[in-house]
């Protein structure tokens, strides 16, 4: 199926108000033309020319409908504009003005500039020829009604209220398209939220692997037990990982709090790291998933960019925190992860808080505290 683009929709739209137009105003339209056809022609040739009149309002309004009414506006008018002075001088049609005033009212609203100009100067023609009719042949107040005010008055009436429509239309075009653009960015954000969830498991997996083999060529000479030990883990990490990877693409990832808060305390014990864990509470549904998130990108962070030698992870009614020392003077590279996850965190009801002091790097995520009473299968 092609890809639709950013503006199938806007026009699927207007087209479909733009059929149901067609569908219940076009045969009004061509009955009344008919009608005021046969009503004035006397001859043949009067039925010619006041019929051109009509022709040119029918492919005015099929066209406009179709929404392409500037290949053919110049054209209709051209046989429009003459119906109009020849049926009022010569027919004596006081329903001549019918193509005329059709077709201008549906030009005008669409003309870029100049469109109050074009709607005064449409009302003027009309006038200017039913006043040329009055001055030559009208005597009396029926004339002035036929010639004059009605066609005026219609012409008047019918192109103000296409301004309107047109603006409807417009209205129209720009909620479809902010509505698609309202689409296009939730899949934006499913993609980097996406890309984020696949960081947090493939670069996690990446450093462990990295710490473990490192430790391994420690020890390859002098303990090729405790190798062989690293080298399963290392196995069975990637396995977990290529799993992890394959629910994430269902959409059937999630994270254990629990599961993350051993794996992290193992992690930073076998880097040399003392670790203190403080745990009163835990979480489940998806703040725990999210404090798992927090906990696991900390964990990578602290490997990655600290010398740390002692970490302390705290789990409260409120949230998580982890603290490590080690961290330089220097400010930290951009930790995207970390930034990634405020946004899902806050998303969800939560905040999250990342300071840096005294040679200590403290993260802090937090959620509204459970209700009582509730349960927790990370507890």
């Amino acid at each position: 199926m092609p890809a639709r683009t950013a503006s199938d929709q806007p026009e699927q739209a207007q087209g479909r108000l733009h059929r149901l137009n067609l569908v219940m105003i076009l045969p009004l339209i061509v009955a009344t033309g008919v009608l005021l056809v046969a009503m004035d022609s006397r001859t043949w040739w009067h039925a010619v020319v006041l019929g051109l009149g009509v022709a040119a309002a029918v492919v005015t309004f099929a066209r406009w409908a179709a929404g392409d009414l500037s290949r053919v506006a110049v054209p209709c008018l051209a046989v429009a504009a003459p119906v109009w002075p020849v049926g009022a001088l010569l027919i004596d049609s006081g329903t001549a003005f019918y193509g005329i005033s059709f077709v201008g009212a549906h030009v005008i609203p669409q003309l870029r500039r100049r469109r109050g100009a074009a709607a005064v100067l449409l009302s003027g023609f009309v006038a200017a020829v039913g006043a040329a009719k009055l001055l030559t042949e009208g005597d009396d107040s029926g004339d002035l009604i036929k010639y004059l005010i009605v066609p005026v008055g219609v012409t008047a009436a019918l192109t103000g209220l296409m301004f309107p429509n047109k603006r409807f239309y417009d209205v129209v075009a720009d909620l479809e398209e902010a509505r698609e653009r309202e689409a296009e960015l939730a899949v934006a954000r499913e993609r980097i939220r996406f890309a984020s969830d696949l960081h947090d498991i493939q670069g996690h997996t990446l450093h462990v692997v990295k710490l473990k083999i490192a430790l391994a060529q420690k020890l390859l000479h002098s303990d090729t037990g405790r190798v062989e030990e690293e080298l399963r883990e290392v196995h069975a990490l990637i396995a977990d990982t290529i799993s992890q990877t394959k629910e994430l693409a269902y959409a059937q990832r999630r994270l254990n709090l629990s599961a993350e808060l051993e794996n992290a305390k193992n992690l930073f014990e076998a880097a040399g790291i003392r670790v203190h864990v403080d745990r009163a509470a835990g979480f489940d549904g998806r703040p725990g998933e999210l404090l798992g998130q927090v906990l696991r990108e900390t964990t990578t962070n602290i490997l990655r960019h600290a010398q740390a030698d002692e970490v302390w992870i705290t789990l409260s009614q409120s949230g998580i925190t982890v603290v490590n020392d080690g961290v330089p003077d220097t400010p930290l590279p951009e930790l995207r992860g970390l930034a990634a996850l405020r946004e899902r965190v806050v998303d969800n009801g939560g905040e999250l808080l990342v300071e840096q002091e005294d040679g200590r790097f403290r993260t802090a995520a937090a959620f509204p505290a459970p209700r009582p009473g509730a349960t927790s299968d990370n507890a």
